[in-house]
């Protein structure tokens, strides 16, 4: 039985083909709870599947070329899997991590580090370090309440080269136990860039706007290219 990422996959090209699809058609047993429309000109759609195990949650971003990723987390926000469709690259957790990301002990405490390896048919194995912190800081919006955090991480090549490094600010939904993009510093060899990917609006279930396939803000704005060989999704809340 193929998962749902992988039945996201095939669906690519009849997405691709779609004559201005008025929403998202996600497989089947696969539920969505929420849609953000983001500043840096995505949209994404969180959903679970019930072929998941208990306390994963899915992801799915497209932007003005379409689909630009997908992902899975677990209940303490593991990335499990994440897929890259344009660069045919896909992601997924190694066992026995060396120090697991756990949203409990964020929120618990107020920090958390991590210490993990991804698997890559692709790439091989990246070693992804660092850690997560809350401000103490709390926003709302679009009548969300958020917690505002602060984030470092490195990310470190098979052979234990540096490939490279991010830093910045997010956000967590403690109810959802998901986090959410916010700004962000990475570099690599090539050099730096910065993003704001901030929520912008939220919709839900009933509401215009949910499972939108089209980004709405930031679009005509000129924006910061991430390096090459960077891929922006490997920011916390990009699995």
């Amino acid at each position: 039985m193929k998962t749902p990422i992988a039945l996201l996959i095939c669906a690519l090209p009849a997405m691709a083909a779609a004559q201005a699809p008025k929403q998202v058609t996600l497989p089947e047993g696969c539920t969505a709870e929420m849609t953000v429309q983001a500043a840096n000109c995505t949209v994404s759609h969180h959903f679970t599947c019930e072929a998941d195990p208990e306390g994963w949650r899915r992801r799915v971003d497209l932007d003005q070329q379409g689909v630009s990723y997908f992902g899975a987390i677990d209940r303490e926000t593991q990335w499990v899997e994440s897929v890259y469709p344009r660069a045919d690259r896909a992601e997924r957790l190694a066992p026995d991590p060396a120090d697991p990301a756990s949203f409990t002990e964020l929120v618990e405490t107020g920090a958390d580090s991590f210490d993990f390896t991804t698997l890559s048919d692709q790439v091989g194995t990246t070693r992804y370090v660092g850690f997560d912190s809350l401000t103490g800081e709390t926003v709302t919006i679009d009548g969300v309440e958020l917690e505002r955090t602060e984030y470092e991480v490195r990310a470190i090549g098979p052979d234990g080269e540096p490939l490279w490094r991010s830093a910045g600010s997010e956000f967590i939904d403690r109810d959802r136990r998901i986090f959410l993009s916010g700004t962000s510093e990475v570099t690599n060899a090539e050099g730096s860039f910065t993003s704001d990917d901030s929520p912008v609006e939220f919709m839900f279930p009933g509401e215009t706007g949910f499972l939108s396939p089209n980004p709405k803000h930031g679009c005509g704005a000129t924006m910061s290219s991430a390096p090459a060989s960077t891929a922006k999704e490997f920011f916390h809340d990009h699995l």
